[in-house]
């Protein structure tokens, strides 16, 4: 009974006010989850795929779904048209949108469908990958860098054909030249007719009687290549180079796919990285923290000189600015270069060390400015 119904609009769970490419994403989903050859035997499941196709094929139908929206399930109470005789599949429309959307889940279930159709039109080769490896330095600014890949080319003697020289490849005749046939697969709902790759000429449309020697007839020669790659300024380990054209040859005439080369940057010594800022660690004897004075830096651009002011502490954070690496963006965009000092403290000193910083120690009465509350004592060699 009609009382009993779900409302189509719950059973595919949109809102009322959903459009048509809403509707047919939501049925999709479900067709493909209960669809009965995907679930055998689950009573449920196919009961669920009924209840959803029926909503669909009303809800997808402007005039349907006009008299749905006004009367409701009553709209089709009198079993005649609309959407009785909802009760087996007869009553259902497989043309159009409707049989479009069922080709879609046939080919998932089965290996049929618009994956199998669009192989056999041209496609467009598959992407190559490779790495090399480059030092900090040239990651920063940049380089070109040789490398040798095997590299398909076409076969000199058949010129791409695949056929004996003298020969040419010939039309399928299993397909007649079209690269798909059609076939007629029983399911749940009947007959229905799917669309596959030709399996004799794997979708080319054509059959090779003799192959060319050379290349096996396949039509491509696999050779060492060289290639000479521009490394940007500012790329990152990991990221890469792509290189249009240079990937495996395409199929039924698509294009070529692209070379990808890895970036492999080598480790520093001394600088590390985060994006396009640099960090390193700069060691200070004591006495320059203390008394300030003129410093070495070493920058990816070569030592820099920076002045360090009296009373610096260890662990102070210096900021070189623009020493960093350059945007990918902009080569002329560049991070800074943050320097972190570390006053170092002397493991050995000789006996005239010591006495003077015996004396250092007297004149500073054992009080340093951290201890300034803290009662006083002796000197810490004394």
């Amino acid at each position: 009974m009609a009382e009993s119904k779900r409302d189509y609009y719950e059973v595919l769970g949109v809102p009322k006010d959903a459009d048509d490419d809403a509707l047919k994403k939501a049925y999709r989903k479900l067709a493909k989850k209960y669809h009965p050859d995907a679930n055998p035997g689950d009573k449920e499941a196919e009961a669920k795929f009924k209840e959803a196709s029926e909503a669909y094929s009303v809800l997808s139908d402007p005039q349907k779904r006009q008299q749905y929206d006004q009367f409701g399930h009553a709209a089709f109470d009198q079993g005649g048209g609309g959407a009785g005789g909802f009760g087996g599949f007869g009553g259902f429309d497989f043309n159009g949108d409707m049989g479009d959307i069922f080709g879609d889940i046939f080919g998932d279930i089965f290996g049929g469908g618009r994956s199998s159709r669009a192989r056999s039109g041209p496609m467009r080769g598959a992407n190559i990958k490779t790495s090399i490896r480059i030092s900090f330095e040239e990651a920063v600014f940049g380089c070109e860098k040789e490398i040798e890949i095997n590299f398909k080319e076409t076969c000199a003697s058949c010129h791409g054909t695949g056929a004996k020289a003298g020969t040419s490849p010939q039309t399928c005749s299993k397909c007649n030249g079209k690269g798909k046939i059609m076939y007629t697969q029983q399911s749940f709902f009947g007959q229905v007719q799917n669309v596959q790759t030709c399996p004799d000429c794997n979708g080319t449309g054509q059959i090779i009687k003799e192959k060319c020697p050379d290349c096996y007839g396949t039509g491509y020669k696999t050779v060492r290549k060289k290639f000479a790659v521009p490394i940007p300024a500012g790329i990152d380990n990991g990221q890469c180079v792509r290189q249009a054209g240079r990937g495996e040859p395409g199929i039924n005439g698509g294009e070529r796919g692209d070379l990808l080369v890895e970036a492999v940057v080598s480790q520093h010594p001394i600088f590390k990285r985060q994006d396009t800022s640099i960090y390193s660690t700069v060691p200070i004897s004591f006495a320059r923290a203390a008394l300030g004075g003129p410093i070495r830096i070493k920058t990816v651009d070569g030592e820099v000189e920076y002045e360090v002011r009296p009373g610096t502490q260890t662990d102070t954070k210096v900021r070189l600015k623009g020493k960093g690496v350059p945007s990918l963006r902009s080569r002329n965009v560049r991070g800074d270069h943050y320097v972190t000092l570390v006053v170092q403290v002397p493991e050995r000193m000789n006996q005239a060390q010591k006495e003077a910083l015996r004396r250092f120690d007297d004149a500073m009465n054992g009080i340093t400015p951290s201890e300034e509350e803290k009662p006083k004592k002796k000197g810490i060699f004394k």
